[in-house]
């Protein structure tokens, strides 16, 4: 119940997150235009992703080294060249972060190894994300969290037992502030798959701030998920779906992502507090509810009945809930059609 003098107290606003992956398309104008986009657009921070092709695998296009999975976006390409496609040089890292602060948002990044931290360090990133496919790489979360930095990590795959012992590394590693999201690693994603209950459940059982990262196309999963409780909200983020890009079929487009930053927002406003009874808002509408008016003329000592006593909008009248205990009741003055009831014209 709402305390009187007391303003409704609302948690964190949402935390959006546009992650360009490799969706510069080995552009550095293209990653800045990215950057000023997303800012434009009204995110909070923009990620990026540090490694080389060499730090994530062998340069072998072979048996596990080779993509096959027929509904895979990279089916045919080995993950070498995967990734030397998608990977940020890390050249880059100091422009993208310079044009992130002068434009008033976050930039950070995914480390995939221990030399990507020591890099990002060496830039002083403020923030750190562990990718899903790495959560389980305790020694690399232990590393992260040696920084004393603020670690995000997704959570898609990962059974409760691998997300206790990611968040237990986190920890002993010195991590205090920790962020965990939902996610379901799979691009894209169906919303069938999303299971943002889940969300709520790990609040519970983790203690931390919970959110999303997002793979789905459009924003109705996102909207949804700050109704059970997300605060961080990661989509990839592109400049055109058209232009292409190793992750560009399920990244947003910036007018999309404009949409789900002010869409949010909404969200998160609406879910407000437990309440009952007319809001501020409402109470100028309480006027128009139905009430018991007089609708034809009466004289003195005349009873009311069904054909003069009706419930009719507007609301200035007694609540229709008295309309029984009324009837046969005589009035003590004459009375003109279209007078609001009160107990002080009836005997």
């Amino acid at each position: 119940m709402k305390t009187k003098g007391k303003k409704k107290k609302l948690g964190n606003r949402p935390f959006i997150i546009a992650e360009m992956s490799g969706n510069h398309n080995q552009s550095l104008d293209r990653a800045l235009a990215i950057v000023r986009a997303a800012a434009k657009a009204g995110v909070h921070a923009l990620k990026i992703q540090t490694y080389t092709a060499d730090t994530m695998t062998l340069p072998l296009d072979k048996g596990e080294f080779f993509i096959k999975e027929a509904k895979s976006l990279w089916k045919g390409q080995s993950l070498y060249k995967l990734y030397q496609e998608a990977h940020t040089p890390w050249k880059w890292h100091k422009p993208i972060f310079a044009l992130c602060k002068k434009l008033g948002i976050i930039g950070f990044s995914t480390p995939f190894d221990e030399t990507a931290v020591d890099f990002l360090e060496e830039l002083n990133v403020p923030i750190y994300k562990i990718a899903s496919f790495e959560l389980v790489d305790l020694p690399l979360i232990c590393k992260v969290a040696s920084t004393g930095k603020p670690i995000i990590v997704s959570t898609g795959m990962a059974t409760i037992q691998e997300i206790r012992e990611a968040v237990r590394a986190a920890k002993s590693g010195g991590a205090s502030d920790i962020t965990l999201l939902k996610c379901t690693s799979s691009y894209p994603a169906s919303p069938v798959d999303s299971n943002l209950l889940t969300i709520a459940d790990m609040k519970k059982k983790f203690k931390c701030a919970i959110g999303i990262s997002d793979h789905t196309l459009g924003i109705g999963v996102a909207l949804a998920s700050i109704s059970v409780g997300a605060t961080v909200i990661e989509k990839h983020f592109t400049l055109s779906r058209k232009e292409g890009g190793v992750d560009a079929a399920f990244s947003m487009e910036p007018a999309e992502m404009k949409q789900l930053v002010e869409e949010t927002q909404k969200a998160w406003q609406a879910i407000g507090e437990i309440k009952y009874g007319p809001t501020k808002g409402e109470k100028i509408s309480l006027k128009y509810r139905r009430s018991l008016y007089v609708v034809s003329d009466m004289k003195r000592g005349e009873a009311l009945s069904r054909d003069n006593l009706k419930a009719i909008r507007p609301g200035l009248g007694l609540s229709p809930k008295h309309y029984d205990h009324l009837l046969g009741k005589t009035v003590k003055r004459a009375i003109k059609k279209g007078m609001p009831v009160s107990w002080e014209i009836v005997n």
